[in-house]
């Protein structure tokens, strides 16, 4: 039995979660996945094994070609790619749905979303630059094998829904692996108080990064508590220790393409209060939207204007506060709720032990119970 981390009686921060404590606390906000996991034994490069997936991320329920939202992004350490960054940056616009996938099926991936949304867009597609980003999980899975497909990029995209979201081994996060224990996705949300604009912070990771004795849960160094000695770290080649982390930011609050960009920035500081250090071969890209101002695009014309909504940008800082709690969350949460997966040539990443977790914790004064 695996189990999220406030179920296990860790709280991060002071914010509150959301119904979900997920993005989709972001009303609009869907998600979904396709998971492939076949095989086992050694590695035929076509055949397997599997330990694979995509993940989606769609900004709200309508189209999102016509009904873009302002979009920023920031990468802390750029061994790693998401397609579309250039667009977003330059236009201030998140056109497409978010996808999350491996290293080597980005191409497939930004293809069939772009396929996808001209099969299902209603004739509304003339133009398309998808986001796509990925993470290395060719440790535990046949990553040149080029296993996924069109159609489980279709599937996840049909399958996208709000409320709770599956997490862990599941999706794009399926082979990835964090601070030497099984990784994979994770989510979080926070809800500032009323006072505060009482917007809604919700926060998806990828976490594929970190070296073990970098782990820290609510500031505690649990991974020189739970080393590689008491459990063992996958083997990763030398000068290969980085890995990478994927952060999509969502929120409620109305937001321009210089906030949401800020907001990207703040997942570098939940990042780094779990442990990473932004490691030369590690791929730390952030993505932030905010649904605020949906289809600023609209239509076009000589003279035509838009009327947009933004909060001042001192009323931007508990938004960052709540990007940092939820990421650093996300990450708890993908390492929670992982399980340990045995992928290529029997290659094994363990599963954090929940129980030696909480011990950990307990002996440092940090659970709720």
């Amino acid at each position: 039995m695996r189990a999220r981390a406030r179920d296990l009686g860790i709280q991060i921060g002071r914010l509150p979660p959301g119904r979900w404590n997920a993005i989709t606390d972001v009303a609009g906000v869907r998600v979904g996945h396709t998971t492939l996991i076949a095989g086992e034994g050694p590695l035929v490069v076509g055949k397997g094994p599997v330990r694979t997936g995509v993940t989606v991320v769609v900004p709200h329920e309508g189209h999102v070609g016509s009904e873009p939202v302002f979009a920023g992004s920031h990468v802390l350490n750029g061994n790693g790619e998401m397609t579309g960054l250039i667009w977003v940056e330059e236009s201030g616009l998140l056109t497409t749905p978010v996808a999350i996938t491996n290293t080597h099926s980005v191409g497939i991936v930004r293809d069939a979303v772009v396929a996808y949304d001209v099969a299902r867009g209603g004739g509304h597609v003339r133009f398309s630059l998808p986001v796509v980003a990925e993470t290395y999980d060719g440790f535990l899975s046949d990553i040149n094998g080029m296993h996924v497909k069109a159609e489980h990029v279709f599937a996840a995209l049909d399958s996208a829904a709000g409320g709770p979201v599956a997490e862990g081994c599941v999706g794009g996060g399926t082979g990835m692996t964090c601070h030497g224990f099984k990784g994979g996705i994770g989510t979080s949300s926070r809800v500032l108080p009323r006072e505060d604009g009482g917007w809604t912070v919700g926060v998806l990771v990828q976490a594929n990064y970190g070296q073990r004795h970098l782990l820290r849960v609510d500031g505690v160094p649990v991974g020189r508590e739970i080393s590689v000695r008491e459990v063992p770290a996958p083997a990763v080649p030398a000068g290969a220790k980085g890995g990478s982390i994927i952060v999509i930011a969502a929120t409620d609050a109305p937001l321009l393409p210089t906030q949401c960009r800020r907001i990207a920035q703040r997942a570098t500081i939940g990042l780094a209060r779990v442990g990473s250090i932004g490691a030369d071969s590690s791929g730390d890209i952030f993505l932030a939207f905010s649904t605020g101002n949906r289809g600023p695009d609209g239509p076009r014309g000589p003279g035509d204007t838009r009327t947009v909504r933004m909060i001042p940008n001192e009323a931007n800082t508990p938004l960052f506060e709540a990007t940092a709690e939820a990421t650093e969350e996300a990450i708890v949460n993908a390492l929670c709720m992982a399980t340990t997966t045995t992928g290529i040539e029997g290659r094994v990443a363990h599963a954090i032990p929940l129980d030696r977790l909480r011990q950990v914790l307990r002996d440092h004064h940090r659970l709720t119970e």
